[in-house]
């Protein structure tokens, strides 16, 4: 099952994708897609409908983010053995976490902004998890249990602002629009192995990043499990799972995005995204 949500930003509907690729309207049956409709027993219900009975959205609308603003927007670092060295860094031992701000999540396809002052923003293509039940202290094998599914997400980023702005991360990743997911959640039962799924992201037409989520250094279960260690994890809340190599900063010499561009990206089974670059 696919879920999105359409319309004007700040005034998304939640939908579903029939069999046909048709948009088909939910509101009727929950308010939004958030962590009320994202329990297993909301899952179950919306799963056992047929998408033919409910309303057909014409046209093309917007879409927005496939989750309306979590509570916590949490994002692994580093988790790519090759994308660590091209920045420079050697694999971690434990996951790198830091906080992306969820004023930054966007709709898939609207525009990015670059921030004032900035000259190294970069893309990152990630898989997201998307948490469908209350999630601490879980073990690893249970930890899958707590995902209600996934969403494609580009973790966008100010290398500057990141690494030579002082203190953590979180001020490089969080500008408004560096958060786009979607264009849906997958739920899990959908998606046969979450560790084999091909990712790829294009800027203007030419190929930057490819790479898989078989090669993560910490897979989707072990994080889970191990940021439920630290907080506790509330359905809604989303995990962007870190990028393979291809990124700007670890090209040669280093490129970054300028006004203009076009980022295009996807991942197998959760959809592509596509937004311009505009100055803020």
């Amino acid at each position: 099952m696919k879920l999105l949500r359409y319309g004007p930003h700040g005034a998304e509907r939640p939908a579903m994708l029939d069999h046909d690729g048709n948009l088909r309207d939910v509101s009727a049956l929950i308010p939004d897609i958030n962590g009320a409709s994202l329990s297993p027993e909301s899952l179950a219900k919306l799963a056992a409908l047929d998408p033919t009975t409910l309303p057909r959205i014409s046209g093309t609308p917007r879409i927005g983010s496939a989750i309306a603003r979590p509570g916590k927007f949490i994002c692994v670092g580093l988790n790519y053995a090759d994308h660590a060295r091209e920045t420079g860094k050697e694999p971690p031992a434990e996951p790198v976490l830091f906080a992306k701000a969820s004023s930054a999540i966007c709709g898939p396809n609207d525009e990015v902004e670059i921030p004032r002052g900035s000259d190294r923003t970069d893309w990152e293509v990630e898989l997201g998890i998307v948490i469908g039940s209350r999630a601490k202290y879980v073990s690893e094998a249970d930890a899958l249990d707590y995902v209600a599914g996934y969403a494609l997400v580009n973790d966008v980023s100010e290398r500057r602002f990141q690494s030579e702005r002082g203190g953590q991360w979180t001020k490089g990743k969080s500008h408004d629009t560096f958060g786009p997911v979607g264009p849906w959640m997958v739920t899990k039962d959908e998606i046969a192995d979450v560790q084999n799924l091909d990712l790829w992201l294009d800027v203007d037409g030419e190929r930057r990043q490819t790479g898989n989520t078989r090669t993560m250094i910490f897979g989707v279960a072990h994080l889970v499990h191990y940021i439920s260690q630290f907080m506790t994890l509330d359905a809604g809340d989303i995990i962007a799972t870190g990028t393979p190599p291809g990124v700007g900063l670890g090209m040669k010499p280093p490129t970054f995005l300028r006004a203009g561009q076009v980022v295009t990206l996807g991942a197998t089974g959760l959809g592509e995204q596509r937004q311009r670059m505009v100055q803020a």
